[in-house]
């Protein structure tokens, strides 16, 4: 038996004395022992120095400085020569970034053809980073009119806190962009395709506007990056952000965003930024997403298709005035579509005909009825969502803001993974009978859908 195992703890509790020899663990407490050896266990299995038992942790095991040092100095190499940015480092603590980030950073970044990507705990979040980098004092940027209305107004707000300026233009208006442009303009803002017109954007024609230096920033949640003939960063896109809570996971179960750019000065400092703030997206969830990845891109596919026919039945239908998806004939941006896109999305958008928009909220509710489309805010995961756009998205909005905008009486459909032909079924039958079915009869149903459900 060795000396050290002979010493027991009582022997380096002395302030004024210590043995030479380290404390040994088999000396120690069984709530220690147990605790340090389930670790290395643990450690062993998975290669890796996690600090629990069974479960990867948010910081790991060291051994030491030298090895956090290597770390650091790596950080410095990826600032000094440019060829990515630092989410990339392999995981020191989690705020900056997990080993299961890593990994989904490299297919994000195959996703988008990047130099460098990161990822974060919204879609929200990815906007909101990007316009604190970008916005400095006397800085001017573009927005499109049909961006989100919380990206909108958190560039709004953030601009007249650091002393900026925005314009906001209309969707396909070259001239108002044109016209807007300004030597300190540094960025424009865009979406495609756009909610609920199903807008897409013309990604060179865009960058032709732009002053050399300028950023052109597209969130292309509702495409996705499979949408595209070839990846946005290389039409002229400098940064590409999105939202994994949509069609990148598919399954309404996990939240999280992204940042892809090639440009790693940028990257960088929205990385900085990210480590500072907080806001990075955790272990779990990147690897669900990671997971998801594996078959979302097919499913999404298959939203598209039904989302095109569904257009295509709802054009012919008597009670429709007029669909907005970007397999319609009449879409305004056909050209651009057909030019550069392959996708189409799963958003079907339309305005009944001969309704108002309290007809239109009624109808989306009577829909809902026949239980297939579920009243719900997002889109791209497993069921079919519905709702009234005023309702959901613009219900502070003045009416004659919504019109003069062409986002008034709409009803917004998220097409998921039924069968398309029970989909069309279920609008068929809301668009025939929605004016026969009163109020009392719709509150009767979620009366008793909600004892059915044993929904407290």
């Amino acid at each position: 038996m060795s000396a050290q195992s002979t010493l027991g703890i009582a022997a380096y509790l002395d302030p004024t004395t210590c043995p030479n020899i380290r404390p040994a663990l088999a000396a120690m407490s069984p709530l220690t022992r147990e605790l340090h050896n389930s670790i290395d266990e643990h450690a062993r299995d998975e290669h890796t120095a996690w600090l629990h038992p069974t479960q990867h942790t948010i910081q790991r095991d060291l051994l030491g400085s030298p090895n956090v040092i290597a770390w650091q100095e790596a950080k410095a190499a990826f600032l000094i020569a440019g060829g990515g940015a630092w989410s990339e480092l392999p995981h020191l603590y989690a705020r900056y970034g997990t080993p299961a980030a890593a990994m989904l950073i490299a297919q994000l970044r195959a996703l988008e053809s990047a130099t460098c990507a990161l990822v974060t705990d919204t879609g929200m979040q990815a906007l909101a980073l990007i316009g604190d980098v970008l916005l400095t004092p006397g800085s001017h940027g573009i927005l499109m009119r049909q961006l989100y209305n919380k990206t909108k107004t958190f560039f709004e707000w953030s601009a007249k806190r650091v002393g900026a300026r925005i314009t906001f233009v209309d969707d396909g208006d070259y001239d108002a962009i044109r016209a807007a442009v300004a030597p300190e303009t540094k960025f424009l803002v865009t979406e495609t395709f756009t909610n609920p017109l199903m807008r897409a954007q013309d990604i060179p024609a865009l960058r032709a506007l732009l002053p050399a230096g300028a950023h052109l920033v597209v969130d292309s949640t509702i495409a996705t990056p499979w949408a595209f003939k070839e990846p946005l960063l290389s039409r002229g896109a400098t940064i590409v952000t999105g939202s994994l809570t949509k069609a990148l996971s598919g399954t309404d179960t996990v939240m999280g965003g992204y940042v892809a750019t090639d440009n790693t000065d940028i990257g960088n400092a929205i990385m900085d930024l990210l480590a500072m703030r907080g806001g990075i997206l955790d272990e779990e969830r990147c690897s669900r997403v990671t997971s998801a990845l594996a078959t979302s891109r097919e499913v999404h596919a298959l939203r598209c298709e039904s989302a095109t026919k569904i257009a295509a039945f709802l054009a012919k239908h008597p009670a429709i005035e007029r669909v907005f998806h970007p397999s319609r004939p009449d879409h305004p941006d056909a050209d651009v579509i057909a030019r550069d896109y392959t996708r189409l999305g799963s958003i079907v958008s339309f305005r009944a005909r001969g309704l108002d928009e309290r007809a239109h909220r009624h109808l989306a509710d009577v829909l809902v009825s026949t239980i297939v489309p579920r009243y719900a805010l997002s889109f791209d995961g497993l069921t079919t969502k519905v709702n009234h756009h005023k309702v959901v998205s613009e219900y502070f909005t003045p009416p004659e803001q919504l019109a003069k905008l062409g986002i008034d009486r709409l009803i917004r459909l998220g097409i998921g993974t039924e069968s398309t032909d029970d989909i069309i079924a279920c609008l068929n039958w809301a668009l025939h009978h929605h004016a026969s079915t009163t109020a009392d009869e719709l509150e009767a149903w979620r009366t008793g859908r909600e004892a059915a459900l044993a929904l407290g």
